[in-house]
């Protein structure tokens, strides 16, 4: 019998909880006896016309038109068949105003969320003023920018690309992009050039937003030669009309010598606030933002969700999953260019106050970004793994130092959350009563596969369940490219979606095949693993009682040595327990080079300073490898390694390392932190070479 993880947290009155009232509303007008989270996912699968139409009207959105049909459900999700055909809606409409119970649908019932409180709050990095902005001004910007966009040509289908800080700005940017129709893209800062212009040039915008510097780790970065460079990279661009500088400090900086380029004043003072665009309500269907994926071997995918989509989707992610209303004070560490920007201010859908921060959370020093959750009485605070571990490694308890009394939920994602962050969050670290959401999904949906869920415990490892309304399966990710075949819980596999959800993109930008047909770059990137469905990428396994889904690493990562099937995050749970003292980090990668009969696991290590790489330690770390999970989880070769490549978001990369041991030569994405520390890997496509010396001694 498969043991049941240690219970950390349960809500201590779900009764009070919007996914108990919406039971409760799925009961009494469908004539349910729903009672648990999971009898509320069995019918949000099974009756997934009636569970979407019930989300679309509690979250109340403001719209035009009807639909006759939620969705076509005979059609496969490789089809990519339409949602809520005929209903009209616009991004920027639904963040800035409300529509109260019983209006009607036209713009005449809509109303401002609470003019005289906060939206917006901005704090960067070591700065200890904040800057307030409240709903009417925020609607005041919104107005002002769109009015001066439409001025300057931007129509509905342009593209807006911002390459900025976590900033009022780029939200006001955002905000006038989708009033107009037009579609919003971003990139961050610290991504380099051939990375901004990897994606930006794809889609070919109209404007460029840039911030003229920016702040990172205590130092203050001129931009200008990056704006310059990316100016001429866009060369061949037809459609791009230059780029509009923003100054991100109190004096802006001189870009009279940059080609095609003005300040953001001067592009604003053409238009006319008094007389502004009306607002482009969209078909459901209808694009809105392009992100990208990680691209980390590669040109990343420009991935097109649809307006409709992301807003059904945060109805019943933030208000169902995490119970974020009105009262809510959300502040997610992100940058622009990751899909966690969209969930930073998408808060404002429900007229929460978005906490915007700009900078390291680290400097000047770990203490100061937990103060800042307190200071600002923030409920709902987005983070990930690598923040939790540095915290817990420096031995600092958040709940010891400021007051979180204010805080519910904390949400972690970007990497896999090992069990002994789950427990010290509780032990040592947070308080009580607050929620770990460790949650999953990505870009390609912009929303979760797993998330956390208002009436289920919290136990140690994985993510507390399955979004709702997403028929998730695991394959056999042994079998080739064809029918697939589901696994039992308990048994790790690939993760696949196998039906269709409002959130799947609508297609990859620049695809000259329509999207559901075979050969498409959509149909090739998720769905030509198995017959009709979705395959994520992802290798995880569902637990048997608590239905918990833990994320075990990527499956093109899973590690297959002598036919034994496990992921990275095996490896990296024992070492983070038992090495976190001389192990900094690590990157654990199967090795199958066209000669090789087996594939071989190498593991990296990066040393922490004062601390030596040596056979002593190795035999270590391999001996604990074998008493915690098996002989057969021990890697074949430990190494010492200076560089571990992560993107820009700090999350580490194995699949580029992977080929590279594996006897390949890549070509570095632009979305790499760190792109020349893959250089160090290549040795060891001969590793034979690297540890036959050592085997004479």
């Amino acid at each position: 019998m498969t043991p049941i993880p240690r219970k950390l947290w349960e809500h201590p009155n779900p009764e009070k909880t919007q996914m108990y009232d919406f039971i409760q509303r799925l009961n009494k007008k469908h004539n349910l006896k729903l009672k648990t989270f999971q009898d509320l996912y069995q019918f949000s699968i099974t009756k997934r016309s009636e569970f979407f139409a019930e989300v679309f009207e509690y979250g109340n959105l403001i719209h035009t038109g009807t639909y006759t049909r939620v969705v076509d459900e005979s059609k496969p999700i490789d089809a990519i068949p339409r949602w809520f055909e005929g209903v009209h809606l616009n991004w920027t409409e639904n963040l800035l105003w409300s529509r109260n119970p019983g209006d009607p649908t036209d713009h005449h019932g809509k109303v401002g969320k609470e003019d005289s409180k906060i939206a917006l709050t901005e704090v960067r990095e070591g700065v200890t003023e904040t800057r307030h902005v409240t709903w009417v001004t925020l609607r005041k910007l919104a107005t002002l920018y769109a009015t001066a966009m439409y001025a300057n040509g931007v129509r509905r289908g342009d593209r807006i690309v911002v390459v900025g800080s976590n900033s009022v700005e780029t939200v006001v940017v955002f905000l006038a992009t989708g009033w107009l129709g037009a579609i919003f893209s971003s990139s961050s800062t610290d991504m380099g050039v051939q990375g901004i212009l990897q994606r930006t040039v794809q889609v070919d915008p109209k404007y460029i937003f840039m911030d003229d510097a920016a702040l990172y780790n205590g130092k203050r970065v001129d931009l200008r030669q990056k704006m310059a460079d990316v100016v001429a990279g866009m060369k061949g661009c037809t459609r791009f009309s230059g780029m509009v500088s923003i100054r991100r400090f109190t004096d802006a900086l001189d870009i009279s010598d940059i080609p095609k380029t003005q300040p953001l004043g001067t592009f604003i003072q053409k238009g006319n606030p008094s007389f502004p665009p009306p607002i482009a309500q969209i078909a459901f269907h209808d694009p809105f933002l392009i992100c990208y994926s990680s691209g980390t071997t590669g040109i990343p995918k420009a991935i097109v969700h649809s307006v409709g989509g992301v807003l059904l989707n945060y109805v019943k992610e933030t208000r169902l999953h995490e119970d974020c209303n009105s009262d809510t004070v959300s502040l997610q560490y992100t940058t622009t260019g990751w899909i966690m920007y969209l969930v930073c201010i998408g808060q404002l859908l429900v007229g929460a106050r978005a906490v915007l921060y700009d900078g390291s959370p680290f400097q000047p020093d770990l203490k100061t970004f937990i103060k800042l959750v307190g200071d600002q009485k923030v409920t709902k605070l987005g983070t990930s793994p690598r923040w939790f571990y540095e915290v817990a490694r420096a031995g600092i308890s958040p709940r010891q130092i400021t007051d979180l009394s204010s805080l519910r939920t904390v949400s972690s994602t970007g990497m896999v959350l090992s069990d002994q962050l789950f427990e010290w969050f509780y032990d040592k670290g947070f308080p009580s009563h607050v929620q770990l959401n460790n949650i999953s999904g990505g870009t390609d949906i912009a929303g979760c596969f797993g998330i956390g869920n208002q009436l289920c415990p919290v136990y140690v490892g994985g993510t507390q369940g399955v979004s709702l309304g997403i028929k998730l399966a695991l394959y056999d990710s042994l079998l080739p490219p064809g029918p697939g075949k589901e696994v039992p819980d308990g048994t790790p596999g690939e993760l696949v979606a196998t039906a269709s959800f409002p959130n799947v993109p609508v297609f990859l930008w620049g695809d000259k095949t329509p999207a559901a047909a075979p050969g498409s770059k959509f149909h090739s990137a998720y769905f030509a693993r198995y017959d009709h469905v979705w395959a994520h990428g992802d290798f995880c396994v569902f637990h048997p009682v608590t239905k918990n889904l833990t994320f075990l690493g990527r499956a093109d990562g899973v590690l297959n040595p002598s036919g034994v099937r496990f992921g990275s995050a095996e490896i990296y749970t024992v070492l983070e327990r038992n090495f976190a003292d001389r192990v900094a980090d690590s990157i654990c990668v199967g090795q199958r080079r066209p000669q090789d009969n087996d594939e071989s696991v190498m593991l990296f290590l990066l040393m922490r300073p004062d601390h030596k790489f040596d056979r002593k330690l190795v035999n270590e770390v391999k001996e604990a490898i074998k008493k915690e999970l098996t002989k057969r989880h021990v890697p074949k070769y430990v190494f010492e390694t200076p560089e571990i490549p992560t993107t820009v978001n700090l999350k580490k990369v194995e699949l580029p390392v992977k080929q590279i041991v594996s006897g390949q030569i890549i070509k570095p994405s632009g979305t790499l932190l760190n792109p020349k520390s893959l250089d160090y890997y290549y040795q060891f496509a001969k590793v034979e070479e690297l540890v036959a010396p050592k085997e004479k001694l």
